[in-house]
C-alpha cells in the first residue's frame, strides 16, 4: 500500500513538473492533477501492457523509441477523460511522457525496487 502511496505522489510530481516545463500541458485544477495521477497509474496498469504487446514490433524496429508514442498515448487516454487536464497534440504528450519518465526513474532509483517475498511450501 505504502509503496502503491509513493508511485502516486511521483506521477504527481512528474505530470506538475511536465505541466509547468512542456507547453501544452496544463491542469484546471489541483484536484484534476491528483486525478490524472490515479487515472494514468490504471491506464498504466490495465491499458498500456495491450498496446506494448501489440505494439511490438515497431518497438523492436526503433529500438524501443516507440515506448514514448505509447506513454504519450497513455497521456493522451487520460487526458480525453479527464475535463480538467488538457493536452496540446502529439509533441505535447511525448514531453509529458518525457518528463514523467525522467521523474519516475530517478525516483525509482532512490526508491529502490519491492522487496520480493519468499514462500515456502
Amino acid at each position: 500500500m505504502l509503496r502503491f502511496i509513493v508511485q502516486f505522489v511521483v506521477t504527481c510530481f512528474g505530470l506538475w513538473l511536465a505541466s509547468r516545463i512542456v507547453s501544452g500541458v496544463t491542469f484546471l485544477s489541483d484536484g484534476s492533477l491528483l486525478a490524472a495521477a490515479l487515472l494514468l497509474g490504471i491506464a498504466n496498469a490495465v491499458v498500456r501492457p495491450i498496446l506494448t504487446i501489440v505494439t511490438f514490433p515497431l518497438t523492436i524496429i526503433t529500438f524501443g523509441l516507440f515506448l514514448l508514442v505509447v506513454n504519450a498515448a497513455m497521456i493522451g487516454l487520460v487526458a480525453s477523460l479527464l475535463g480538467g487536464f488538457v493536452v496540446n497534440g502529439l509533441w505535447a504528450g511525448i514531453g509529458a511522457a518525457i518528463v514523467t519518465g525522467l521523474v519516475s526513474w530517478i525516483a525509482g532509483s532512490f526508491i529502490g525496487e519491492a522487496p520480493r517475498r519468499v514462500q515456502i511450501d
